[in-house]
Parts: C-alpha cells; sequence; structure tokens
C-alpha cells in the first residue's frame, strides 16, 4: 500500500528534472555520465526493423530516433539566419590596397537595420567608442510573453571603458526605450540629450527604482561636445513629429560621420522651427565621408506631410464631430497632443486624457512648456459625466489596438467611465506599427460594428509619419554631398530604395552600403569593407523582469503549447519489479476533450506501459524511459490526430 505522503515525496524528487525542453525542442537527451547508454539486446541487428518497443529501444540507444514529425515545424524568427547581402560582393574582408594595422573608423550597427525599431548605432576609432540611441521593438506575433526586443550589445560589454558616450537623438521609444535595460551593461556611460528627450528618458527611469541615477548632460543644436581622443560631436536641429530632435554629426580622424536621426522637412512644424538648409550645406561644403540616414519613407514618393495640413483635417472632424471625440495616439506624439488640445479649445471641449504613459508624459511635457493647456480644459476621468458628449475630446492610448490600454477597454465595456454611442467620432491619429495589424484591424472593425464614425490616416491627412519621403531624401542628398551613404532605420526594401535614391543622385554603386545589423562597416578616406568576423545581434528579449534570459528553446515551449497544448503522464512505477502500479493518469491541455477521446486515451495508456515494463535495467533509468515515452506517445499522438502537443511524462518511483 502506497502512502499518499511518500507519493507525494516521490514526485517532488522527480520534479527537478526539466521536462520542457528536450524532445519538444527538437534536442535530444545527451545522456549523463552517470546514465551512460546501455546496448540494446544481442539478437537485434543493426538494421532491423523498429516494430516493436524493444526494438525501438535499441535503436534509440544507438542514438537513432526514428521520430522526426517534430522536425516540420516552421523555425522562430530567432531562429532563422538572414543570407548575407548579395549586393557588396568583394566586400568582405580587408581589402589588398590597405596595409595592416591601418587605423580605420568602425561603424556598428547593433539595431535598426532591417526592421523597424530597437535603433542602436556604434561608432569606433582605436580606443574611443560612441553609441547613438537605444530604442526597444515591439515583439513579433510568434514571440507569446514577450515584452520587447532590445539591441544585443556583447560587443561592447567587454568594452565598456572606451564607451565616451551615449547619444539620444530623440524620445520615441525606440530610440530610448532601452536604456533602463542597457545602460548598465553599457558601464552607465554619460547620456547626452536635449531637454526633452532628457525628460521622457527620466520618467522611464523612473518605473526602475532599484537603477542608479543617469548621468545626462543636455544638449541643442549648435552644440559641440568633445568625446575621447578622436570625437569630435556636434549637434544640429532636425524635424520629427517630435519637439528636440537632433542630428548628429561626429568629426573624426577618417572623416566626417552625420547621422540624420529620424527627420522630415517641414516648413510649417508644431511646437518646432524648420531645419536650417543654410547649416546643412555648410556641413556640405566642409566634406562629409559617410550619411546615416533614415529611409523609412523612402519608398513613399514626394515630400512630407507638413504638420499644418495636419492640423487642417483633424478641424474638418472637429467641425462636423457631433458627439464625443475619442483620438488614439501614441503617448509620445507630443505635438499631435498639442494639436488636439488646441482645437478642442477652439470649439469649446473639454480634453480629457486616457492611460497611465499619457497622463505621466503630458505632465512633464506641460511643466517643460512643449504642451500648453488653457486653464479648465483638462478635466478628470470621473468629470466627464458632468458635460454634455459633444463638449468632450478623449485622448488616449491604444492606436495599435493594445489589449489593456484605453480604446481597447472602451470598445470593450470594459471602462469605468467611458462608453460609447453612435455619434461618437474616433480618430486614429497614428500609422500601423509592423506586427500590429491584426490587433489594429480588429479594433477597427468592433468600433464600425458600433455605428461609430472611425477616420485613420489611410482615408485622409490626419497623421503625418516623422520620416522623409523621396524628395526630402534627394534633398538631404543634394546638402550634405557624403561620400559614402548607409541607409538605416528601415526595411531591408527601404533601405535598399534610398541606395537607389543614392545612385539617382550620381553616388557611385560601391559607395552605397546596405548592412545588416551586427555586421562591422570599417571605413578610410577612399573606401569602406566589411569585417568577416560580425558583432552579435541576436535578439534579446524582454519578458517582465528578465532580459535576456528567454531563449529559443523556452519560445518553442511556448509557441507548442499556444499551438498543440500539452499532454501529460502521471504513471506510479514499483522500482524492484519496474511495472506500472494503477493505471497511468492523463491530463490534457489544450490538446484533446478526454471525455471525447476515451479510445485514444485507452491505446496510449497501453502504450506507456509497454515502454515502461520492456526496459529491463535495473535500477529504472528514469531519463531514459521518460524520452522513450516522449517519442514515442508524440508519434502516436501525432499519427491519430496530426498534432503535436507536448508531451510531458512525470514517473513516480514506489
Amino acid at each position: 500500500m502506497i502512502k499518499k505522503e511518500e507519493t507525494i515525496k516521490k514526485a517532488e524528487d522527480n520534479s527537478s528534472e526539466p521536462i520542457f525542453s528536450r524532445a519538444q525542442t527538437n534536442e535530444r537527451h545527451a545522456p549523463r555520465k552517470e546514465e551512460l547508454p546501455r546496448p540494446g539486446p544481442a539478437t537485434a541487428p543493426a538494421n532491423a526493423a523498429t516494430s516493436t518497443i524493444g526494438e525501438q529501444g535499441g535503436a534509440r540507444r544507438r542514438g537513432k530516433s526514428r521520430n522526426k514529425f517534430n522536425d516540420r515545424r516552421p523555425k522562430l524568427a530567432t531562429q532563422r539566419r538572414l543570407p548575407p547581402t548579395g549586393i557588396h560582393e568583394g566586400k568582405m574582408g580587408t581589402p589588398k590596397d590597405v596595409e595592416a594595422g591601418d587605423d580605420t573608423l568602425k561603424v556598428i550597427p547593433l539595431g535598426g537595420l532591417g526592421e523597424i525599431g530597437k535603433n542602436m548605432y556604434v561608432l569606433e576609432y582605436k580606443d574611443d567608442i560612441i553609441v547613438i540611441d537605444a530604442g526597444i521593438k515591439f515583439p513579433e506575433e510568434n514571440m507569446p510573453g514577450i515584452d520587447w526586443l532590445i539591441p544585443n550589445t556583447k560587443y561592447l560589454e567587454t568594452k565598456t571603458q572606451n564607451i565616451r558616450g551615449l547619444i539620444l537623438t530623440h524620445g520615441h521609444m525606440d530610440h530610448v526605450g532601452a536604456v533602463p535595460y542597457l545602460q548598465q551593461r553599457l558601464g552607465n556611460p554619460d547620456i547626452y540629450t536635449a531637454k526633452l528627450t532628457r525628460g521622457i528618458t527620466l520618467k522611464r527611469h523612473l518605473e526602475f527604482p532599484n537603477l542608479p541615477q543617469l548621468p545626462i548632460t543636455l544638449v541643442k543644436g549648435g552644440d559641440i561636445v568633445k568625446m575621447g581622443d578622436h570625437f569630435e560631436v556636434e549637434f544640429f536641429h532636425m524635424n520629427h513629429n517630435i519637439p528636440d530632435d537632433l542630428g548628429v554629426l561626429v568629426r573624426t580622424p577618417v572623416g566626417t560621420v552625420i547621422h540624420t536621426a529620424d527627420f522630415k522637412f517641414d516648413p510649417n512644424p508644431v511646437n518646432d522651427v524648420p531645419v536650417d538648409f543654410e547649416i546643412l550645406k555648410k556641413y556640405g561644403d566642409e566634406g562629409v565621408l559617410a550619411l546615416l540616414c533614415d529611409s523609412t519613407d523612402a519608398e513613399r514618393t514626394g515630400h512630407s506631410i507638413s504638420e499644418q495640413t495636419i492640423y487642417d483635417n483633424l478641424e474638418l472632424i472637429f467641425k462636423e464631430a457631433t458627439g464625443m471625440l475619442i483620438t488614439g495616439t501614441f503617448s509620445s506624439m507630443i505635438n499631435r497632443i498639442q494639436q488636439l488640445v488646441q482645437l478642442s479649445e477652439k470649439y469649446g471641449r473639454k480634453v480629457c486624457f486616457g492611460g497611465y504613459s499619457l497622463k505621466t508624459t503630458v505632465e512633464f511635457a506641460k511643466e517643460l512648456g512643449y504642451i500648453k493647456i488653457q486653464k479648465g480644459t483638462e478635466i478628470s476621468m470621473e468629470q466627464i459625466h458632468n458635460y454634455p458628449r459633444e463638449k468632450l475630446t478623449i485622448i488616449a492610448t491604444g492606436a495599435q489596438g493594445e489589449e489593456n490600454a484605453q480604446l481597447m477597454r472602451i470598445i470593450n465595456k470594459e471602462h469605468r467611465h467611458i462608453s460609447i454611442t453612435k455619434q461618437d467620432t474616433v480618430i486614429f491619429s497614428s500609422s500601423v506599427v509592423p506586427g500590429n495589424e491584426r490587433s489594429v484591424q480588429y479594433l477597427k472593425d468592433m468600433l464600425y460594428r458600433a455605428g461609430i464614425k472611425v477616420y485613420h490616416y489611410q482615408m485622409m491627412d490626419i497623421h503625418a509619419g516623422g520620416h522623409a519621403r523621396q524628395e526630402d531624401l534627394k534633398q538631404i542628398l543634394d546638402l550634405l554631398r557624403p561620400k559614402f551613404l548607409m541607409p538605416i532605420h528601415g526595411q531591408y526594401s527601404m533601405m535598399v530604395t534610398l541606395g537607389g535614391l543614392g545612385k539617382e543622385k550620381g553616388m557611385l554603386e560601391e559607395n552605397i552600403i546596405i548592412a545588416d545589423n551586427g555586421q562591422i562597416i570599417n571605413m578610410n578616406k577612399d573606401q569602406w569593407w566589411f569585417d568577416k568576423k560580425a558583432a552579435p545581434s541576436e535578439y534579446i528579449m524582454v519578458d517582465g523582469l528578465g532580459i535576456g534570459d528567454i531563449g529559443n528553446v523556452v519560445l518553442r515551449d511556448r509557441q507548442v503549447l499556444a499551438e498543440d497544448g500539452m499532454f501529460v503522464i502521471i504513471a506510479l512505477v514499483n522500482t524492484k519489479t519496474g511495472k506500472v502500479v494503477q493505471s497511468p493518469d492523463i491530463i490534457s491541455r489544450g490538446f484533446i476533450y478526454l471525455k471525447e477521446n476515451k479510445e485514444l486515451l485507452s491505446h496510449v495508456r497501453k502504450k506507456i506501459r509497454m515502454i515502461i515494463e520492456n526496459e529491463k535495467s535495473r535500477p529504472l533509468n528514469i531519463p531514459y524511459i521518460k524520452d522513450a515515452i516522449r517519442d514515442d506517445i508524440g508519434q502516436f499522438l501525432f499519427q491519430k490526430t496530426e498534432r503535436r502537443p507536448m508531451v510531458l511524462p512525470v514517473l513516480i518511483e514506489v
């Protein structure tokens, strides 16, 4: 008779072995030294058919598994390896005409190439390094549970003593969002940035009270800072859809490198002044070795839309709106928030802000003078019932369809204070971030089902991207006239398109650098080339408080659980006789409904008993038996259902 306490203790003793890894992640179980594989039955030849459990065991002990059905799963994005670009043949390795030991400038993109987000660019000359931006990126759809992706800084973590500064070009999260995660890994270097960007960075840093204070130095357009022995950095003003956007000019012993930051040319910006083209022309006259240029809107023709055009179109909506006006935008869209406030005041509407990040951003933007609100305009959520619906403007987060953001809670009727009616109007004043298309479409569909008027940027110009289109890009190439052009901040097609614009402006094809994250670009005054070795650039995933501790194995487990569920087998095994005590218990989650699949479960229990009781060794090799159950039961379930649940065997020795 088995006592309950003994059974529980045996289960606890066996629980130390990980059960979410090997067979379900296509990794074979490597036997430990004390569990060396035993030879199969002496009568079984090496090429015998594996038709019985015993014979299967022999093949498995020889390191051969007939179970290959899991190999058909598509690789995770983190496991895919992009083929090397075919654009730059012959550019790998030091050219023959360059003498060994010659000093070169290294440009190393650690994020932002071939993607939108997690921007980070490194300039290195001898023992001096400067880093530009430290951003986050939204996770991909097949990354369940992941909060953010951040740049891989392993290349820098052994060189922290050489980092002379971290430059933050502007306050969007794809440029500053990773600072709390990476600042200590970079050795807590001095940060150089403008006033608004400093405010956004410090506000975000308050969410991490255990981290040391950030050493931030304020800079503005026209300031020049010496960083190390070899870098002189000059900042210049650029337009974006957030104030205090700074371009970066770096004078090096090899030549001048310019990083445009995210930019567009706007003759009528909000909260800002236009770009000074004379300064850019002066840089071009002095000579620019390399231009690292924003390529996000390189595929769009014409000039960028002015913020004045956005204001005029938003005003048309305000004139026609009959009920509550709800606007979804990013919390960092300071200029858009200011426009909505001004229009609300003009048309006699009260303004209420929804969403923690939006409220905190508005508060410090008001303190810094970037958002101006007349007294009595702003009200709290608790006050909205005191005013007619047609006198209310709600500015909220959630334009990307985030599950817990304000817009989604409103449409799902989960908001404590706001409900919607057919007379209301919803404005999506933001573009769709790649990867969020499905959630945004769901949100729009639910609004249309409710009979609400919906406006978005594809209907009319109510959102201007903060990035230069083709005519603006041609203009900056004319002004700066660089020797080398390196497109950054964009998908691969965008980068190649910008390279094509460079050729249209007379640049030589061999002087246009289309790179991938992690590639090390060497430059001297005459030519450039790739290092044969690349810096680590694999995804670093943030999940809750964990940074980089979620790898391919864990992500694969999550994907398997999400797609096909899990199948838990609990069996009591008599260690003396090797027999199964009682019928094995089976738990299914997300795979099959047990009550409707009794025949299948009966076959599974018989197979489990055969696998265990055909093991003749004493003491029982429990890890080996678990692997056998995973493989054989996994394949059996696949043959019967064409699904691949995660099979989790739990063997309790009694």
